[in-house]
């Protein structure tokens, strides 16, 4: 479907593909409050989880549930939100969303607006190295993140 952004588009940074579906990286303008924001996307268009036949399925959600276990797993945040809507973008997907207290959103959706003084959408990087999160620089999240990543794809590819 021509008109549809993830069909003509991958959705986001490619982290993992297979010839069903992609995992992307979120780098929209949720990626600087929730920088470990992943999407997983059906390569076909389709709108319903229903649209697609039991194995199918299966097979989306256990990729889905890969990538909220190894955001538990790495970065350990409060909360992992997941989700489908597809009321904007009507080509099924789902969003794993890393939550901390204290994030741009929390306790609310990412999709709200963000609140009036946030303490950081990356707090588990504080906690990771006893740092005030006032005190986070982009060079203390890019190693935990890097880390995310590089396990996503790695447990991914054996999931195959």
């Amino acid at each position: 479907m021509t008109d549809c952004p993830l069909c003509s588009q991958p959705g986001g940074e490619l982290i993992w593909q297979n010839s069903q579906l992609r995992v992307v990286r979120v780098v929209d303008s949720f990626a600087q409050d929730h920088p470990a924001f992943t999407r997983v996307i059906w390569q076909a268009h389709v709108k319903e989880m229903t649209d697609l036949c039991p194995a199918e399925r299966e097979q989306l959600m256990a990729v889905v549930w890969v990538v909220e276990q190894v955001q538990r797993e790495v970065l350990q945040p409060t909360k992992v939100n997941v989700a489908s809507f597809g009321n904007v973008v009507p080509h099924l997907h789902w969003h794993i969303i890393p939550r901390y207290e204290g994030d741009a959103h929390w306790p609310n959706p990412v999709w709200a607006a963000p609140n009036d003084k946030p303490l950081s959408g990356l707090s588990f990087v504080s906690e990771a190295k006893q740092k005030p999160s006032e005190s986070l620089t982009k060079n203390d999240i890019s190693p935990i993140l890097g880390q995310y990543w590089q396990e996503l794809r790695l447990r991914l590819t054996a999931l195959g």
